[in-house]
């Protein structure tokens, strides 16, 4: 049992060594080239990086004190990677509402990892008047494009559909039922509503199939409204009409401190350029 388990480590390991010379080299060229170019392939290192990670899984049961003593240590080495590496400072452009589902990863869904984009990850992409003051105000700070998102094989709308789930789990079900009405009622707002008539801000709906993050076969969820989301060139890359080009974003290196975090993408929103 082990030999075939050593060949098949040798096998992806000399596929991965591999495609990290020959992302290397075109790396190389690629900075006398185009941006086009290097941005493929970042991506393509990226995607290696992720199939390095994928198939480490957890041994035996821990406590969650270990969990999180393991987050703060990757957190540690991922904060003196990015010290190491600085990167650049753009406002993001873009800002996604996607559900707090691991399987959608938002990097891949887009094929981006510049942090040109604002995230807020809520249970069923179901927005509050919170989130919605959260989007003006990105919007009035230089955000573009909004995109809404629902997925398939959501557990928010599974709860929504069951009426033994929606008895055990009453406020969840009822934030699904109004998720139309919360984007109807962002896009209505003044200031939103008038930069939709003028051009200068687009409010997109998408519908991610979970396991390929491509547009969603068939109809979207009972309370979701299907659009384009799908393409190639990357797991997970947006698929729609003309909007505006991507341009380089990032955050300042984070740190997890003891009195808790602010939303990811969304901390340094009033103060950027």
């Amino acid at each position: 049992m082990a030999l075939p388990r050593l060949r098949n480590l040798s096998r992806r390991a000399t596929v991965i060594v591999a495609l990290l010379g020959a992302t290397t080299l075109a790396g190389a060229v690629a900075v006398m080239t185009s941006d086009k170019l290097d941005f493929v392939i970042g991506g393509a290192l990226i995607d290696i990086g992720y199939r390095f990670q994928d198939p480490i899984h957890p041994h035996g049961h821990r406590s969650p004190s270990a969990v999180w003593a393991e987050v703060l240590s990757h957190n540690a080495l991922a904060a003196r990677v990015r010290d190491l590496f600085p990167r650049s400072t753009h406002h993001p452009l873009v800002a996604l509402v996607v559900c707090m589902d691991a399987r959608i990863d938002t990097n891949e869904l887009v094929g981006d990892t510049r942090r040109y984009y604002y995230v807020l990850r809520l249970a069923g992409s179901v927005m509050s008047e919170r989130e919605e003051e959260m989007l003006e105000l990105a919007v009035d700070n230089g955000v573009e494009v909004v995109v809404l998102t629902t997925h398939s094989e959501c557990a928010a709308d599974r709860v929504a559909s069951d009426p033994v789930l929606r008895v055990r789990y009453p406020h969840l079900a009822a934030g699904v039922d109004e998720r139309e009405a919360r984007r109807a009622e962002f896009r209505a707002r003044p200031n939103i509503a008038a930069r939709l008539r003028d051009g200068t801000l687009r409010v997109e709906q998408v519908h991610i199939d979970t396991h390929s993050g491509r547009r969603g076969s068939g109809r979207g969820p009972p309370r979701g409204r299907p659009s384009a989301l799908g393409g190639g060139g990357g797991p997970r890359r947006l698929q729609g009409r003309e909007g505006p080009a991507p341009c380089p974003g990032r955050h300042q290196t984070q740190r997890i401190r003891a009195e808790g975090a602010r939303p990811q993408g969304l901390r340094d929103l009033p103060n950027s350029a």
